[in-house]
């Protein structure tokens, strides 16, 4: 006997959870760019031991931030606006009172 005919009923998916995401994406920036300045004045002791990808990996993680910043900042200006166009100020409904 297979489990394939013992399928629970599909639900519908529940709506996405919403945050602070532009916050979010520009603390962890910050967070790597930060990383990446302390460890710099140790460059020398991490090349000798062999760990300077780790200063590096900190410097692609801020790059790698600052697109992530752009991409969630206009992320959030596109559903800002297409929650105003769905809800049209008072007034304004679009179609002609006589």
């Amino acid at each position: 006997m297979t489990g394939s005919s013992t399928r629970s009923p599909q639900r519908e998916a529940p709506e996405p959870l919403e945050g602070p995401v532009v916050a979010t994406i520009t603390g962890g920036t910050i967070i790597w760019f930060v990383l990446f300045l302390v460890q710099l004045p140790f460059y020398g002791w991490y090349a000798d031991h062999g760990h300077a990808w780790w200063i590096w990996s900190c410097l692609a993680g801020g790059g790698l931030g600052i697109i992530g910043i752009w991409y969630v900042r206009g992320r959030d200006a596109a559903l800002k606006r297409a929650a105003a166009g769905a809800n049209p100020p008072e007034g304004t409904s679009g179609g002609s009172s006589v």
